[in-house]
């Protein structure tokens, strides 16, 4: 265990790298108290490390063992052993103070394993269960922090999760198939005669424009499904939520903007000023809870 001058100084580590490297999920923290905020800086710094692993140079056998350390590490942080680290005391006592299930944490380093051996997922049902691993085990361990009574939150929490990665995938096709990796289901390639081959030429045909506005509205159905958890949180917690919302369903807005073409375009996102708009609406209470994403 740490006393309270580790455990200030391992949150103020934590808010650093979300600060710096969290670059839409922070504006929504900010909208937080800071307890909260602060918390989940501490789970945004444990699931960063464990993406940057996955995603670091070097062989997979490297990396499998990093993140096999990384878990073990965590299996050690639960029982109050931090082994020097500046992001476990910080991390085990928002585990433990906000009560989130561990298996949450478990499933994420097990989907961001994924990323060493799988590069493409036949069907969405299997695309699915990777997005639930990465980003739904993230709104899981949020909602926790948001807090929650009503037992349908669970389950709303984890979509919007897997909103928010469909969104991360769809923006960033083009870096992820420099890096070997198709996200895209092969069955909706193969339904609107696309082929991985045709997005490495980074041409935005007409049927690539299909299969992205199919891949874009499957995007948004999570959102309005998952646009329901709004009401369910905390009060001291929605205006967070809904900027957080707000902002990836601003992703997936301006990718329909460009007419989908995510080849040729640098990444769809929306401005720090815009980011900026959101949080000041969200701080003055300018905003309708009830409205779906695309109308907020």
């Amino acid at each position: 265990m740490c006393d309270a001058q580790q455990l200030a100084s391992s949150y103020a580590y934590c808010r650093r790298i979300a600060r710096t490297a969290a670059r839409n999920f922070y504006y929504g923290f900010l909208l937080l108290p800071t307890a909260k905020r602060n918390a989940l800086c501490s789970i945004y710094a444990f699931m960063r490390q464990a993406d940057d692993i996955s995603d670091s140079l070097g062989p997979p056998i490297g990396k499998q063992g990093s993140l096999a350390a990384w878990r073990a590490k965590l299996d050690q942080a639960l029982i109050g052993q931090y082994n020097g680290s500046p992001i476990l005391p910080a991390f085990h006592h928002t585990v433990m103070h906000y009560g989130i299930p561990t298996r949450y944490l478990y499933d994420l380093i097990s989907g961001v394993e994924m990323d060493l051996s799988v590069t493409s997922y036949d069907t969405f049902d299997r695309l699915r269960n990777y997005c639930y691993r990465v980003a739904g085990t993230v709104g899981l361990s949020c909602l926790y922090v948001f807090g929650f009574r009503d037992p349908r939150a669970p389950g709303l929490a984890e979509k919007l999760g897997i909103a928010f990665q469909l969104t991360n995938i769809l923006r960033d096709i083009a870096d992820d198939m420099a890096m070997g990796r198709v996200y895209l289901p092969q069955e909706d390639l193969e339904r609107f005669g696309c082929s991985k081959e045709g997005l490495a030429s980074r041409r935005v045909t007409a049927e690539f424009v299909e299969l992205m506005r199919f891949e874009v509205e499957r995007a948004w159905t999570f959102y309005e499904e998952g646009a329901g958890l709004l009401p369910l949180v905390s009060a001291n917690s929605r205006s967070a939520l809904w900027a957080l919302m707000r902002i990836y369903s601003g992703i997936l807005a301006k990718i329909e903007e460009r007419r989908y073409d995510v080849l040729s375009f640098p990444h769809a996102g929306l401005a720090d000023t815009e980011k900026l708009w959101i949080v000041i609406r969200g701080r003055l209470g300018l905003w309708t809870p009830g409205l779906c994403p695309r109308k907020m």
